[in-house]
């Protein structure tokens, strides 16, 4: 076998193992504890991505009152506890906000597409108002000021204005996930999304990691270009967020008191890439 032949088969036997210990099962979790452990909020057993990085909530999967109260503690009252793909079921009187049906797809034979073109950057801090501004107007997905923190990302620019980005995301160990893949209306038909995305995979296999990513179940077009790419469905997943009832939010409150548990915040950094 060439050196190349032996280096793929083992970059897909590291692959296989991790998928069959199940990091992707658990991505936020095993990302909070893991390589994005300085983005975290802890209180207990449970684990928040820290304000205006992500609102996404790690939870053991056999979680008691202790760890529903800590995540109530973190959120707030009336806060949304995101879980993300997590199954664990939240208390009575956590008020469901949203369920979406969604796929994990991870990145097996990947193929690149040609950008057109157009030149893909890497976007830094001083690109962070232009990336919101195109999340608003594209909505890809969950994205707030610190999300950038979370891994590299990369843009296309037309005459100076943003039009196209994709970077990651949640990070278990082994794994980058790709997500807030968006491309302005004006600028679509020209195959920068997958230009875009089958370079932050790139990026991430050429360091010894796999790419991932989440789609919703019906977002059909997105999902084609993904098995264009590459991309194969692992498995299916939902979405869910509830609200934190404030009686909750009390009650964890007069727990902490009575039985203190070590709450763990930080305070917001700056990006630095």
């Amino acid at each position: 076998m060439s050196t190349g032949g032996a280096a793929a088969s083992r970059a897909r036997q590291t692959r296989d193992l991790v998928l069959a210990a199940g990091v992707l099962d658990d991505p936020v979790g095993a990302s909070l504890g893991g390589p994005h452990a300085h983005l975290a909020r802890r209180a207990g057993r449970v684990r928040l991505y820290d304000d205006e990085v992500a609102t996404f909530a790690a939870m053991p999967a056999d979680a008691g009152p202790e760890d529903w109260a800590g995540l109530a503690t973190l959120v707030g009252p009336g806060g949304l506890a995101d879980l993300f793909s997590s199954p664990v079921a939240p208390p009575e009187g956590w008020a469901p906000v949203f369920t979406l049906e969604g796929l994990q797809l991870v990145g097996d034979d990947l193929r690149v597409p040609g950008a057109g073109g157009a030149e893909v950057v890497e976007l830094g801090p001083a690109d962070v108002p232009a990336m919101l501004d195109l999340v608003a107007r594209t909505r890809p997905g969950p994205f707030w000021r610190r999300t950038p923190e979370m891994g590299t990302y990369l843009g296309v620019r037309d005459g100076g204005v943003l039009v196209a980005m994709a970077g990651e995301r949640l990070h278990p160990p082994g794994w980058a996930e790709v997500s807030a893949v968006c491309t302005a209306p004006e600028a679509r038909g020209r195959g920068l999304a997958g230009a875009l995305v089958a370079e932050v995979a790139a990026r991430i296999r050429a360091r010894g990691e796999q790419p991932f990513l989440h789609v919703a179940a019906d977002n059909t077009a997105a999902i084609r270009l993904y098995d264009a790419l590459g991309f194969r469905v692992r498995r299916s997943v939902a979405f869910r967020g509830f609200r934190v009832p404030p009686a909750a939010w009390r009650e964890a409150r007069a727990r902490q008191l009575a039985a203190p548990v070590a709450v763990e915040t930080r305070s917001a950094t700056t990006m630095d890439r």
